[in-house]
């Protein structure tokens, strides 16, 4: 059975917060991905935005390879990384297609994320993707959908060039049941998704409208990614993790190890008299707060009553922590993991105690 993993999204995070915002900058810029903008690049000459977006792909290419490297450095737990949605600008906009269909760009694409996946699959790296909001393939418009298609084959062509998307869920590409349509909307464009997307696409519960039992309506089509703060917002209650929709959902993977999201809410609910010991219970909360205050993702989890329910999961599941902290919230999730061992468990080489990684930061200043 493959080794527990707890993972982080898309950018890095340096630990010295005292530095400079210019310095944290410094440091963080080289790997993290930049962007840009349409408006900016139709008031240029069109060589000008050309060279500007080439500028772009590449140090997003080589941010990703750095960001791998770094994670290649953790314990074997920590090697689980959310790619980044923004490598390529524009990449399924029709204003910029014709810039990723140019020969000598798509060699460059082809080269560098290949090497990107050999990078992870070297270190042993679990990668997914989660497309934006904006990926709505239940919806009703038909306009939404095709640029929803567009969009998620995007991320399709990147998980390929990768060597990524030959057989089922060799990688994660998670989207939620989104749009008037819902689950049925999914359904009547499952077979114009790519054979990649469909080897990779999850679908994820969400906090308002689509939830667990909502995405296991597709657990024939694809997995189910349970999010446990979502499903707790949704139905005012903690999912249990011997329910029997939890055992559907680890079924829905066939065989893989299934992979959930974890988050909590705002950090200043502390100030509102809720503490880091005690379970946060929605009929309290809600006479105080309301519901969209839950939905922002905390800094670093600190409500350690939810971290314990959280690692009741993690024997059979891999955890995508979702903080704003990154990976210096995976980091203290990993070592409040290591806490709860037995020293037997706590010596095994796989679980290490921050100590003994927390100098793995590249890029310190002095």
């Amino acid at each position: 059975m493959p080794h527990p993993r707890i993972g982080f999204a898309c950018q890095y995070r340096h630990p010295a917060r005292d530095l400079s915002a210019s310095e944290l900058k410094t440091i963080e810029s080289s790997f993290n991905p930049r962007t840009t903008t349409l408006r900016w690049m139709d008031g240029v000459e069109p060589q000008v935005a050309r060279d500007r977006l080439v500028d772009i792909v590449v140090h997003n290419l080589e941010a990703q390879l750095r960001l791998i490297a770094y994670v290649a450095e953790l314990p074997p737990t920590l090697r689980m990384l959310r790619l980044s949605s923004d490598l390529l600008p524009f990449y399924s906009h029709e204003k910029v297609r014709g810039f990723y269909l140019d020969r000598m760009i798509q060699s460059l694409l082809e080269e560098r994320f290949a090497a990107i996946g050999l990078s992870a699959r070297a270190a042993d790296v679990r990668l997914s993707f989660h497309p934006g909001q904006y990926c709505v393939l239940g919806s009703d418009k038909p306009t939404v959908v095709e640029n929803s298609i567009a969009e998620f084959e995007y991320h399709a062509d990147m998980i390929r060039m990768m060597g990524y998307g030959r057989r089922f869920q060799d990688f994660k590409c998670n989207v939620h049941i989104a749009g008037r349509l819902g689950s049925e909307g999914v359904r009547s464009v499952w077979s114009r998704l790519s054979e990649v997307a469909r080897n990779c696409i999850t679908f994820e519960n969400e906090e308002k409208t689509y939830g667990v039992d909502d995405c296991l309506q597709l657990a024939d089509l694809a997995p189910v990614v349970l999010d446990i703060h979502h499903c707790w917002i949704n139905e005012n209650d903690y999912i249990a993790p011997d329910a029997q929709r939890v055992e559907r959902i680890i079924d829905s993977w066939r065989g893989v190890r299934p992979t959930m999201h974890y988050s909590q809410p705002p950090e200043r609910l502390q100030d509102l008299g809720f503490d880091a010991e005690h379970k946060l219970e929605m009929e309290a909360l809600l006479k105080v707060v309301s519901k969209r205050d839950l939905y922002g993702h905390s800094a670093r989890m600190w409500n350690r009553w939810t971290n314990d329910y959280a690692l009741k999961f993690l024997d059979r599941f891999d955890i995508m922590l979702e903080a704003k902290d990154k990976n210096l919230a995976a980091l203290a999730f990993h070592e409040h993991f290591v806490s709860t061992l037995s020293e037997r468990d706590r010596s095994n080489s796989i679980v290490q105690p921050l100590g003994s990684i927390e100098q793995k930061h590249p890029g310190t200043c002095g």
